[in-house]
């Protein structure tokens, strides 16, 4: 049994509300005591006790991140600088690069994905979900090099792993090599527009949902088709994950199509999302329409953040750093007041914040993992808008210390 005390941390309280509306928030000096990886007290009077304390030094104690879309397995993160090439035939020109790139990069896979989960580390995560080759080129090769890489850091951080067929699940008749990538460290079945890329949308949706209902996992699929296109795919997404009782267990990465759509159309999209627990991830991208994140929420659908890219053959102006991802987005959406900054802070903490809607601390209570980090801000919406300092970071009670060394450029 492992106790100890983390002192003077600054925790939300409540909304300061003026003439009924919210205008700041009040915060107050809290102990916690934390046993085996749980908090069991909260209280405002300092402890006289000689068990291990550490000193939060008046810091806000935030639940920690969740980047929910990433590719730690193919990465110049780590290496020397190189931007990408011209685009020449939309995302194909980027599957026929990584045919001739993957193997190249292969000998430091491991290597360059440890290096992203220690910047990770250090921009305050504890959960990230990778998405990871399986294609008829790297085979199950980077999916060993990213499981490995992972063991290494399980004291620190939970995961899970995307069997994600890049080059079409149908397209490079990757079927087999996807089922065998879930017997071996994969957790989520994954898909590439089944449209576009696969050019069957019946047949790829339901391979993948097929492959997930055997290994009892759920999915991850990206869809950048847009228009009517993309929401058509959407409709028949839904109706596999019900058909094969994936309830709650399937995710829909980018949903591009959701930004082209009218507000009445995605209130219908919305509510069967909503029915099947289709959640949405987003890298809130700023060169195309992104898709109504306030909206979505408003519909009950559930929407998190994900870099996608951290300086690779796809993109360079990844950053690992959420907190700025979620300042990009309150700005994109014009979240500005007090309650908006702070709610945004859900979409990087997998749906946890301090505050609820009514100003009353649900976050931390006493039974909760002391999952969390310390950020030099005066409250959530601070944090978010003017991008707070991760201080320290704790994993179920671990204080993280971050290995990632000065020298590591992107």
């Amino acid at each position: 049994m492992t106790i100890q005390w983390l002192l003077n941390v600054k925790l939300e309280k409540s909304f300061d509300m003026e003439a009924g509306e919210i205008r700041g928030t009040k915060t107050e000096l809290c102990h916690l005591k934390i046993e085996d990886g749980k908090i069991i007290e909260i209280t405002n009077q300092l402890p006289d006790t000689h068990e291990m304390k550490l000193d939060g030094q008046g810091y806000l104690l935030l639940p920690s991140l969740r980047d929910m879309h990433i590719h730690i397995d193919k990465t110049y993160y780590g290496g020397p600088w190189k931007a990408c090439t011209p685009i020449t035939n939309g995302i194909f020109t980027r599957l026929d690069e990584e045919k001739k790139l993957l193997p190249k990069l292969l000998p430091t896979a491991q290597e360059r994905a440890e290096k992203m989960l220690e910047l990770y580390i250090a921009n305050g995560h504890t959960h990230i979900r990778t998405h990871c080759n399986i294609d008829p080129v790297i085979g199950l090769k980077n999916l060993e090099a990213t499981v490995n890489a992972l063991k290494k850091y399980e004291d620190v951080l939970s995961y899970d792993i995307v069997a994600f067929p890049q080059h079409g699940l149908l397209r490079s008749d990757s079927v087999q090599l996807v089922k065998d990538a879930m017997k071996n460290g994969a957790t989520l079945v994954g898909g590439v527009d089944p449209a576009t890329v696969d050019r069957n949308i019946e047949q790829s949706l339901y391979t993948i949902f097929d492959i997930a209902a055997e290994n009892n996992r759920g999915v991850d699929i990206h869809l950048h088709d847009p228009n009517s296109l993309g929401a058509f795919t959407f409709e028949r997404m839904a109706h596999y994950t019900e058909q094969t009782g994936l309830k709650g267990k399937a995710t829909i990465s980018h949903g591009i199509a959701l930004g082209d759509l009218d507000e009445s159309e995605i209130t219908y999209i919305g509510e069967i999302l909503k029915q099947q627990e289709i959640d949405i991830t987003t890298t809130i991208p700023i060169n195309r329409q992104t898709i109504p994140v306030p909206l979505l929420d408003k519909l009950g659908v559930t929407v998190s953040v994900g870099h996608d890219s951290i300086t690779d053959h796809w993109s360079p102006f990844g950053t690992g750093d959420t907190i700025q991802k979620l300042s990009i987005l309150a700005e994109r959406f014009k979240m500005s007041d007090e309650h908006s900054l702070s709610t945004a802070l859900k979409y990087g903490t997998g749906g946890i914040k301090p505050l609820n809607a009514k100003g009353e601390r649900v976050w931390p209570k006493v039974g909760d993992d002391a999952t969390m980090m310390l950020v030099d801000a005066s409250c959530s919406a601070e944090a978010v808008a003017r991008r707070g300092e991760i201080k320290s970071l704790f994993f179920k009670g671990k204080k993280v210390e971050s290995k990632l060394e000065s020298e590591l450029t992107i």
